[in-house]
Formats: structure tokens, sequence, C-alpha cells
């Protein structure tokens, strides 16, 4: 089967699920449920949730059990990008085409819809943890996986690498700050996707090591991919990027490094199938958007 088609698959089952959580939901608080559903389905990628089921799946054969950890993480990305567009952090007006969550339903509202999708992905996890652990092996699996989820999360995390962004302008940002943001804010939640997956999929103690670096090239690869096409739009807006202390041939250059590492990685799985990873991996860091 094709990436795309793969791909196409997995967001399928990502986006049901997601509605199922969600759905017939009424009450007072009806309203922030409409701002929870404005955000979660305007069109992302998945590309977390796709990434955690794909990890797990490459270790144990099949992602039935990781489900719940999928949403979960599309849930805390999701918070996250409702929580930057507001005024007192990125203040943006427009995300993938569509106006910000605040500009629809009022930054109340987003700031609350942010703090459920947060707080529901917590939830969904320790429920599911609860009801399917048959074996004390299972339970420590499974909440090492949440663990692992909360940490890239957090403030040695997700919101790390957020409090240096919001801060960059303050604190004389240099290359070394950058990348570190860039391991905090961007390849951590595909740290946490990956790790937790083959947490889940029953990996050992080394392949989980291994995938976690993985994941780390991966996020880093990614984002400055993502420097190279906005550079003129970066540029015209003074934002500092891995093109503003580098060209964009070095920029190329460490994204084809990065991602050659990344696939030394995934070469390292001799009795697993990385044909997936190897391929998206090759997708990401060559996309023209």
């Amino acid at each position: 089967m094709l990436l795309e088609e793969v791909i196409r698959e997995t967001q399928g089952v990502i986006d049901r699920q997601l509605e199922n959580l969600l759905k017939d939901k009424a009450g007072y608080q009806e309203r922030i449920f409409e701002s929870i559903n404005y955000s979660l389905f305007t069109g992302g990628k998945r590309l977390r949730p796709i990434l955690l089921l794909k990890s797990c799946e490459m270790f144990s054969g099949d992602y039935e059990k990781s489900i719940p950890f999928a949403l979960a993480i599309e849930m805390i990305h999701t918070y996250s990008l409702i929580h930057d567009d507001l005024p007192s952090m990125d203040n943006d007006d427009f995300r993938r085409g569509k106006l910000t969550n605040h500009k629809v339903f009022g930054e109340a509202i987003a700031i609350l819809s942010g703090d459920g999708l947060l707080n529901l992905a917590f939830e969904t996890m320790t429920q599911y943890i609860l009801k399917i652990s048959n074996t004390a092996d299972d339970y420590r699996r499974y909440v090492r996986a949440m663990d692992e989820i909360g940490r890239y999360s957090g403030i040695y995390g997700m919101i790390g690498g957020q409090v240096v962004d919001l801060l960059s302008n303050d604190i004389s940002m240099d290359e070394d700050k950058l990348l570190f943001m860039y391991r905090c804010k961007t390849a951590a939640l595909i740290q946490a996707s990956v790790v937790s997956g083959a947490i889940l999929g029953g990996a050992t103690e080394e392949e989980i090591e291994n995938i976690r670096l993985f994941g780390l090239y991966l996020g880093l690869a990614y984002q400055i991919r993502d420097d190279i096409l906005d550079e003129k739009e970066d540029k015209s807006i003074d934002k500092v990027t891995y093109v503003t202390y580098n060209d964009i041939a070095e920029a190329k250059g460490k994204v084809d490094d990065l991602s050659k590492k990344s696939i030394g990685i995934l070469s390292t799985y001799e009795n697993r199938d990385t044909k997936f990873f190897k391929a998206l991996t090759e997708d990401l860091i060559t996309r023209n958007f």
C-alpha cells in the first residue's frame, strides 16, 4: 500500500474514534464541545497519533491497544494550538485557513477548550488503563506510556519550548537556544508518540531508546524543513529560525544529515517492518508545503 493510502486510512481511524469520543455531548456546557470540535476537526494531518499507532504496530503487529493514547496525543496537540493562537501568545487570526478558536468562540472559551482537551487526554488514557489492564505488567506498560506523553507535553517538553519561544526577544537568542526550543516545542510530541507507541507494542529497552532518538532527529528535521519553506515569510516579520543562523544550503544539509541519522536508526531494527517510517521520513523532509 502506498504511503498516502496508509496515512489516509490511519487518519480515518483517528477521526472516527475522536468523533465517537465526543459525539452526543450536551448540557449546560455544550458551548465548549462546539469549540473543541471546531479545533479538532480543521483538517489537521494527524501526524503525531499516526506515528504513535504505527510505532505500536511496528513492534506488536497491530495498533488496537494504542488507539486511546493516539487520541490523547492529538487532543494535547490541538490544545497547544488553541493556546498558541491566543492574543497573549502568538496572536494569530487564522489556523489552517480558518479563523482561530478564540476568534470564533472568544478568548475565555478558547482557554477553557484547551484546558478541557488536556484534561480529557489524560481522562481518556486513565479510563482505558483501568478498564483494560489484566496484569501488573499491563498496568505498568500502559502507565509508562502515559508518563512519557505527560513528560514530553509538560514543562520539560512542549510547554518548556513554548516558554523559550515567548521569551526569545528577552533572552539573547542564539542557535543553541533555538535548537533547544525546537527539541522541546516540535520534537517532544513526536518523540512522545513514537516512544509511547513502542512501549505499548512491547519493544525492548534498547528498541525504545533507539526510537526515542529517531523521534528527536525526525522532529528537528521536520522543523528545519519548515524554516526553509517559510524563509521569506519569516524574514518579513523578523522571526528567528534556523535560517537566521545558517543559509539555505546549510539548512538543507542539516535536514539531510538528520534524515540520514533517522534512517540509520530504523535500519537497526532488523526484524521489524520499518518501511512505513522510512517512507514517512523521506516524505516529511522533502515536502514542499
